[in-house]
């Protein structure tokens, strides 16, 4: 199971409309390590400021990693995350997630990161079974 959805918010979910900050803090309390990861790369973004912020260290377990993977590959929660924190989401290998601004200057340097060639460049065989 992706998330631990609470019954009332499943309850609102079959009546129709879902308030957001209950599905974000359903997505923070589900996914914790992710929720952490992104949490500190928007900081880190915002302290120092630049193009973007990334990770490169791998999570510590399978569990971290699921983590990761749900939260991302999710379209409803990463989109949910990205309005959240008012930043644009990208993932490499399982564990390589990098924060950018909204704002349209830092475009080319997102499209490099999610490009062919910027997945290919990112690959080492410690990640082969990431």
């Amino acid at each position: 199971m992706s998330l631990d959805v609470s019954p009332a918010l499943l309850e609102q979910a079959e009546r129709g409309e879902v308030d957001e900050a209950a599905f974000v803090d359903c997505v923070r309390t589900s996914l914790p390590y992710a929720w952490e990861m992104i949490s500190s790369l928007v900081a880190q973004l915002k302290v120092d400021g630049g193009q973007f912020a990334d990770n490169q260290t791998p999570p510590p377990d399978e569990q971290a990693r699921g983590q990761l993977l749900r939260a991302l590959a999710s379209d409803a929660i990463r989109g949910a995350l990205q309005r959240h924190f008012g930043v644009r989401l990208a993932f490499q290998n399982c564990h390589r997630v990098a924060v950018f601004p909204l704002d349209s200057s830092v475009d080319d340097r997102l499209a490099k990161f999610t490009s062919i060639r910027g997945q290919l460049l990112n690959q080492s065989p410690e990640m082969r079974d990431c």
